[in-house]
């Protein structure tokens, strides 16, 4: 028979607060020591987290209260959102917003802690206290009780658990290589414009690309310049703005919490905070609402895109997309919608949506986005009608994106598969966590 003894937290481990450095003195930052910050924990959604968005270095350490955490510690975020948590896959230190745990080995696994406060978040807020924001205190961490097994059960009911998180990580990593292939293709074939040259020109044995086919502008195909681009594209390609691409949009909606009078369709709100969850960087927590009926061709479809009209921050921009695909739609037992602060667009041509989304990410990751802004009491907005109308991209022949498509749409269809797994798997593992901490099921 397993005992399983309460103890407090700070008599099994000791707790460290996060500190940050001088913002406004350069000497103090982009060193290479990690600094975490929630918003790492919170877009990155990882059992483990080895680095962040910054850096800072061995003079901005010395200038904070905080320690150079050892790897294995348990960060815990403790202003809201409270309750964000990894484990520091190597040394870091982080913010202000974490209470930092370190375990002592001979009492408690410190992935055990992981999973036991992971079911724990609840109650881990109700001890926050503030008016503006709630905090956990240093305190009153040190004093909630946790509920232990022998060290050996904790590491056996760690390693089932682990086990699951572990396939879903494998999955991920596996999901970057293929996003990795199919937009190192998109550049060599649209931004270098060394798509597959047929038939080959005078010296294109030199001119192979990274899946060794024939490159066009590398083996001697004519370009002409542009002048509205302010480049040379290949002969043939016109230039078009976004807007020559749509088929039509949807606004988003956001109905009621329950259903109330001819607000009875169910759907699934994706907001902006869901779209890194839809292209698997995340988990997807898109509540629950019901529409009007009447708005039914709100409901997403096949090939829909979601985009980001309002939100952002100053280092993030508004614009995020999302692809929705057959199989985005099956990790849903009902319809979705996208929400008030999202805009669906229809593509008209099939063919081009991997285009569409590539070239949209491409710009997105170059910051173009930031340009298209305005703020409506504080909130950032996306200028979404006047980027469409006069941002100017290039309009590549048919054949050469009909080839592309059926490479992207399998690697697609791959990472769609890997991200219901995992949904799966998830599932799983958040069903068994409950009764394996209270002891209904037992690690034999």
């Amino acid at each position: 028979m397993i005992s399983w003894n309460i103890q407090e937290l700070g008599k099994v481990s000791s707790i460290h607060n996060g500190s940050t450095p001088s913002t406004s003195v350069e000497e103090f930052w982009n060193g290479n020591i990690v600094w975490i910050t929630p918003k790492d924990l919170s877009e990155q959604n990882r059992k483990y987290i080895e680095k962040g968005e910054r850096f800072i270095t061995k003079k901005g350490l010395s200038k904070v209260k905080s320690k150079l955490l050892p790897k294995g510690t348990l960060l815990l975020s403790s202003r809201a959102p409270i309750g964000l948590l990894s484990i520091a896959k190597n040394e870091l230190v982080t913010n202000q917003g974490f209470k930092n745990i370190i375990v002592d080995e001979n009492q408690i696994s410190n992935e055990f802690l992981y999973y036991y406060l992971k079911l724990k978040v609840k109650e881990l807020n109700n001890l926050g206290t503030g008016t503006t924001f709630k905090e956990l205190s240093k305190s009153s961490l040190e004093k909630f009780k946790v509920k232990l097994p022998d060290l050996p059960t904790q590491q056996k009911i760690a390693s089932v658990l682990s086990a699951l998180d572990d396939k879903i990580e494998l999955n991920n990593r596996i999901n970057a290589e293929l996003e990795a292939m199919a937009k190192t293709l998109y550049d060599y074939w649209f931004v270098q414009f060394d798509f597959p040259n047929s038939p080959p020109l005078e010296g294109w044995q030199n001119s192979k690309n990274f899946d060794g086919v024939v490159g066009y502008k590398s083996s001697g195909g004519k370009m002409v310049y542009n002048e509205t681009l302010k480049r040379e594209i290949p002969e043939g390609w016109e230039v078009t703005v976004f807007n020559d691409w749509i088929k039509n949009t949807k606004a988003g909606d956001w109905g009621k919490e329950s259903i109330e009078g001819n607000y009875t369709e169910r759907v699934y709100c994706i907001r902006g905070a869901d779209i890194n969850g839809i292209n698997g960087k995340g988990e997807v927590k898109a509540p629950e609402r019901f529409i009007l009926k009447n708005n039914s061709s709100k409901k997403l479809i096949p090939n829909d895109f979601v985009v980001e009209i309002s939100g952002g921050s100053p280092v993030q921009s508004t614009g995020r997309i999302a692809l929705i695909t057959e199989s985005t739609l099956e990790r849903f037992d009902t319809d979705i919608i996208c929400s008030n602060f999202c805009k669906a667009v229809s593509i008209k041509d099939e063919n081009y949506i991997y285009n569409f989304k590539q070239e949209w990410q491409r710009l997105y990751d170059a910051g173009v986005f930031f340009g298209f802004e305005g703020k409506t009491s504080g909130i950032k907005n996306f200028l979404f009608d006047s980027f469409m109308d006069s941002y100017s991209i290039v309009l590549p022949k048919k054949e050469i994106v009909e080839k592309y498509y059926e490479f992207a749409k399998s690697i697609d269809k791959k990472i769609q598969s890997n991200l219901k797994q995992n949904q799966e798997l998830s599932a799983l593992r958040d069903w068994l966590l409950p009764m394996l901490m209270n002891g209904q099921v037992k690690v034999g």
